[in-house]
């Protein structure tokens, strides 16, 4: 059975994440202990018990929805799921490296705890915003921001499906574009609760403080492709996905491009691992006839298993 493995990002995170997984399987377990001791403070208690602001924060939102998102693998591991593919959404590509054998779990979190000190750092340095900007097509958005640019930096950020298109940048900038996409016939532009300007030139500083912290951590040959948010394409070599991880934070996620990549090989099922049901509400957006499947708690866990055909392996020490 050919596999697409999916991994969400920032903004899934929910204060409870992961915890009946935990409670229930001995591997869920040990992924949140392991955790706790690389990062030196209890992450599961913020995942498992809040409060909701401190989880909401990029430093403690970005390992936690990673350490959910493999705690779930590690169990689809135990049952034999293996992918062809896998794609993960901004700071899920790094859960998505885990899931392809390219970075060790414990890499893969002291790079995005890094990674959230390092944006959260940069939103403060050079403050901005994001908005949603539902209902218009991505060509009109690049239209409003090109336009808008004159107030400041904004540029489109994410791609995430046909009529969903986020953007970034300093605040008058963003706020005179979302101006812009309505006149232009957006439904709405939405701010977003973000500690700064992601994927845009405002990440400068942190994108070269990540390019260092990955230029000293090992990446191993993938065993399978990792569809990449800057490229929209897969990724087989190590070398490559570190550049491709160091690119991401000034580059937008293409996350459209990526999953019509993906529907275009016809995977007998995504899964979206980890938090939440977002990338399955992307992916319905773009192909409405793809078999979507998730593993988010211990129920959503049986329930996939059972659709593929799966056996549970292991369960509570």
């Amino acid at each position: 059975m050919k596999l697409a493995l999916l991994f969400p990002g920032q903004g899934a995170q929910a204060v409870g994440m992961g915890r009946s997984l935990a409670e229930r399987h001995a591997a869920a377990r040990a992924v949140f202990e392991a955790a706790d001791r690389a990062l030196g403070f209890p992450l599961s208690r913020v995942c498992w018990e809040g409060p909701e602001q401190e989880l909401k924060q990029t430093v403690h939102a970005q390992p936690a929805l990673l350490t959910h998102s493999v705690a779930a693998l590690r169990l689809l591991e135990q049952a034999g799921i293996r992918p062809a593919w896998v794609a993960g959404h901004s700071l899920g590509e790094y859960s998505a490296c885990v899931a392809a054998g390219a970075l060790a779990f414990e890499d893969a979190l002291r790079l995005v705890h890094r990674r959230g000190e390092l944006m959260y750092q940069a939103g403060i340095d050079r403050p901005g915003t994001m908005a949603a900007i539902p209902g218009l097509d991505a060509a009109a958005v690049e239209a409003a921001c090109a336009e808008a640019s004159a107030a400041g930096v904004v540029r489109a950020a994410n791609f995430n499906a046909p009529g969903q298109v986020v953007i970034s940048g300093e605040i008058p900038a963003v706020e005179k574009a979302c101006e812009l996409a309505r006149a232009r016939g957006a439904k709405r532009a939405i701010r977003l609760e973000v500690s700064g300007a992601f994927h845009s030139p405002l990440m400068e500083s942190a994108a070269r403080g990540l390019a260092e912290s990955l230029a000293a951590t090992t990446f191993h040959e993938p065993a399978c492709p990792v569809v990449t948010n800057v490229d929209a394409a897969p990724v087989t070599h190590a070398g490559e996905l570190r550049g491709a991880l160091a690119r991401q934070l000034l580059g937008a996620v293409r996350w459209e491009e990526s999953m019509r990549w993906l529907c275009a090989r016809a995977p007998d099922a995504f899964v979206e691992v980890g938090t939440g049901r977002v990338l399955r509400g992307l992916l319905k957006a773009l192909a409405p006839g793809a078999r979507a499947l998730g593993v988010d708690d211990a129920d959503s866990l049986t329930a996939t298993l059972a659709a593929l055909g799966a056996v549970p392996a292991g369960g509570v020490a």
